[in-house]
């Protein structure tokens, strides 16, 4: 089905909920994304209508970390970067304070953080890390689950491993304090105390990414 209804769609969508009774549905992760048209009509209003973004993307005149967008339905996932081709403006994927979807205008097109959920070891003892939007990469960079990596859009390579240790910057992405950043005080097996400036909170480390 490529529309949800509108009552249905993900809280982190800045969206009114008032209006049509469908939206249209991202290509891929429908929770951690919001579709192409979404963020070009009614985040950054730039286009009237879905004709209007639907020939954008004709003219590959909008681009995705860098390479052309495909369809007006393609995902926008967290610290990606869209760039509108005419007006030389970039404006990358965030998280604001209330834990919804927001803009954020930026010079750095290059590259992007992304979370490691899960690493494997494969033949020729090549080492495979899982990331949190969804992309998998080869990389002889030292890393574990549930640090992060910096991903350079161009050569498609990991260039940074960001690790999740006392002191570390984290955002939190889902759970109760979604939206906050914090810096990170205690590490135990599954939690993370973290300092939030006016008080200290306990998340679960699958719900936060590390960012600095």
């Amino acid at each position: 089905m490529n529309h949800l209804k509108r009552q249905k769609m993900p809280k982190n969508w800045p969206i009114a909920r008032k209006g049509t009774k469908f939206v249209v549905k991202p290509s891929s992760n429908v929770i951690g994304g919001i579709p192409l048209l979404l963020f070009v009509r009614d985040m950054l209003n730039i286009a009237q209508n879905r004709k209007e973004v639907k020939k954008a993307i004709h003219k590959k005149n909008i681009l995705i970390n860098g390479f052309a967008a495909k369809e007006d339905k393609q995902a926008i996932l967290l610290f990606d970067v869209v760039s509108i081709v005419p007006s030389k403006k970039n404006y990358k994927l965030v998280l604001n304070e209330t834990g919804k979807f927001s803009l954020e205008e930026t010079k750095e097109t290059g590259s992007k953080i992304s979370k490691v959920v899960d690493k494997k070891i494969l033949k020729g003892k090549k080492t495979q890390l899982n990331l949190l939007d969804g992309r998998n990469y080869l990389s002889e960079t030292k890393c574990n689950t549930n640090d992060s990596v910096s991903v350079d859009f161009e050569s498609k390579k990991i260039i940074k491993c960001l690790p999740l240790k006392e002191k570390a910057s984290v955002l939190v992405f889902a759970g109760k304090h979604v939206g906050s950043v914090g810096t990170v005080n205690k590490i135990t097996e599954k939690m993370v105390e973290l300092n939030l400036g006016k008080q200290n909170a306990n998340v679960l480390i699958k719900q936060l990414m590390v960012v600095a």
